[in-house]
C-alpha cells in the first residue's frame, strides 16, 4: 500500500482550525443496492460516470491518517455513510480499524458510526460491528406499509423484510443502533404510529427523523417525480440544490411540524429519559446555549463529506461541483475545513437569514434550519426562506413550555423525566372529550390521551 505522508499543513492553519469536525465518508460513493425512490444521492453517480465508486486503499489510509491528525480533541469519530457502505465488504472495514490503530495518538479515543439500509447485515457483519463498538444507524421508515412505499430494491419491491432480518442480527449481537427515519409524503400523517413501531417493535432507544425535501425546477420536476435511479430512455438528472418546487414525495412544510408534535406528545408522557429522539435532545441543549446539530446551530460548515476518490465537499447535502473543496491527496483535509471558503459557507447560514427569521421568537432554537431547505420567499417576499418554516415554528413553539420545565429541572439537579409529572397534572385538568393539545383536532381521549 502507498504510505505517502500527508500533504503539508502549516502551523498557521493548525492554529486557526476547528479542534474537531464531523466528516461523513462515502467509501462506495453514491452506489447502493437499493433504489429508494426519494434518494437523490443515487444521482451523484453522474459526478463520476467512468468511476467504479470504490475507495482505494491509499485513499482510505489518507482519510484515516488526516482525520486523526486534524483533531485536537480526545475523541474522534470515524463516520461511514453512503450510498451503502456494506457494499465495500468486511475486509475494507477491518483494514480501516487497523489503520486507526496505527495512526491514532495514545491520547485519542476513536468512535465508529455506520449508516446502512441493513439489507446485507448478517452474523459476520454484526460480530465485527460489536467487536469494535460501532454505532449503527439503521434506515427504516416505519411499519411495512409505510417503509415499502419508497424504500424499494432494484426490482421495485419493498425491502422491509430484508431490513428486519438485518435488525434481528443487530439485536442478536447486541450492536448499538439508532433508527434513521425519513419523514416523507407516505408517513407524514403517522407520527405516533411510526414512533410506537420503533419503540415497541424495534426496541430502539435512539431515533432521528429526517425530512425529505427534494427540490426541482418546472423543467426537472416531471423527471424528478419518477425518482433518481437511471431509467432507460429518460435523461439522468444530477440533483443539485436548485429550484423552488418539490417532488410529490417530499414532506409538507407544515406537516413536518405536525409529525414531530405527534411524536413529542407521545414521548413527553411516557418516554422522557428512556427514549432519545435527536431533535428533542438538541432542543433541550439549545436552551442552555449548546448547539449539538448543525441544522439548528447558528452557523455550520463543520460537517464535510468525503467521496470515494478523496474529493472533499462542503457538506453532505452539497455534493455538487460548486461546493468541491479539493482532494485529500493534494491538500490536507484540515486546510480545506479551515479555509476561508468553507468558513464563508458556514457563516452564510447565519448571515443570510431573512428578516422574518431574525425577528422570530423561536430563532434561538431553530436558527433558520438547514440552508439546503431555504428556497421559498418569506412572508414579506424576501428570498431564501426555509421551506419547512411553518412546521419548524409549529414544533419549537409547541414544545417550548415543557422544554423549559425540563431545563429548570436539570438546573436544579433533577432528572428531566420528572416533566412527566407536570404533564400528567396538566392532563388531569383536561376533559377526556376536550381537544387534544397536539393540535390534531381530535378529542383527547381518542388521540394522545388514549
Amino acid at each position: 500500500m502507498d504510505s505517502k505522508p500527508s500533504p503539508p499543513l502549516s502551523e498557521s492553519v493548525r492554529a486557526h482550525s476547528p479542534p474537531r469536525f464531523h466528516l461523513l465518508a462515502k467509501p462506495s460513493g453514491s452506489t447502493c443496492n437499493l433504489d429508494c425512490t426519494y434518494c437523490f444521492f443515487l444521482s451523484k453517480e453522474a459526478l463520476y460516470p467512468d468511476d467504479a465508486s470504490r475507495m482505494p486503499l491509499d485513499t482510505l489510509e489518507a482519510y484515516i491518517r488526516q482525520l486523526l491528525e486534524s483533531h485536537r480533541t480526545p475523541t474522534v469519530t470515524v463516520a461511514w455513510q453512503g450510498g451503502e457502505p456494506t457494499l465495500m465488504g468486511l475486509p475494507f472495514f477491518r483494514r480501516s480499524v487497523e489503520l486507526v490503530n496505527r495512526y491514532r495518538r495514545p491520547d485519542q479515543q476513536v468512535e465508529y458510526t455506520f449508516q446502512t439500509n441493513g439489507v446485507l447485515l448478517d452474523n459476520a457483519w454484526c460480530a465485527f460491528l460489536k467487536e469494535h463498538g460501532f454505532l449503527v444507524g439503521l434506515s427504516v421508515d416505519g411499519p411495512q406499509e409505510l417503509h415499502d412505499t419508497y424504500r424499494v430494491n432494484k426490482g421495485g419491491q419493498g425491502t422491509f423484510a430484508q431490513v428486519m432480518r438485518g435488525w434481528e442480527h443487530l439485536r442478536k449481537h447486541e450492536v448499538d443502533f439508532n433508527v434513521l427515519c425519513t419523514v416523507n409524503a407516505a408517513n407524514q400523517h403517522h407520527g405516533r404510529k411510526v414512533y410506537r413501531f420503533f419503540r415497541d417493535r424495534l426496541q430502539a432507544k435512539w431515533m432521528q427523523f429526517i425530512p425529505i425535501v427534494e427540490r426541482a425546477t418546472r423543467e426537472t420536476l416531471p423527471i424528478a417525480n419518477l425518482g433518481w435511479a437511471p431509467r432507460e430512455g429518460a435523461p439522468r438528472l444530477l440533483y443539485t440544490q436548485t429550484g423552488s418546487l418539490v417532488t410529490e414525495r417530499s414532506v409538507g412544510g407544515d406537516q413536518y411540524g405536525r409529525f414531530l408534535v405527534d411524536v413529542y406528545e407521545e414521548w413527553i408522557r411516557r418516554d422522557v429519559g428512556t427514549i432519545h429522539v435527536q431533535l428533542f435532545d438538541v432542543t433541550l441543549h439549545a436552551l442552555f446555549g449548546e448547539h449539538l446539530l448543525c441544522i439548528h446551530a447558528p452557523t455550520c460548515g463543520y460537517g464535510p463529506a468525503l467521496e470515494h476518490n478523496g474529493d472533499l465537499y462542503s457538506c453532505d447535502h452539497f455534493v455538487e461541483p460548486d461546493y468541491l473543496l479539493g482532494n485529500i491527496h493534494d491538500t490536507h483535509m484540515l486546510e480545506m475545513v479551515a479555509s476561508q471558503r468553507q468558513r464563508r459557507f458556514g457563516d452564510d447560514k447565519r448571515d443570510t437569514l431573512t428578516r422574518q427569521c431574525r425577528a422570530c421568537d423561536v430563532r434561538m432554537l431553530c436558527n433558520g434550519g438547514c440552508p439546503k431547505d431555504r428556497f421559498v420567499p418569506s412572508r414579506d417576499g424576501e428570498p431564501r426562506h426555509n421551506y419547512l418554516c411553518e412546521g419548524l415554528y409549529r414544533f419549537f413553539d409547541h414544545v417550548r413550555p415543557t422544554m423549559i420545565v425540563m431545563a429548570n429541572l436539570v438546573q436544579r439537579g433533577r432528572p428531566a423525566s420528572e416533566v412527566r409529572d407536570y404533564v400528567a397534572a396538566d392532563d388531569a385538568k383536561r376533559g377526556r372529550s376536550d381537544p387534544c393539545p397536539c393540535g390534531s383536532g381530535e378529542k383527547f381521549k381518542r388521540c394522545h390521551g388514549a
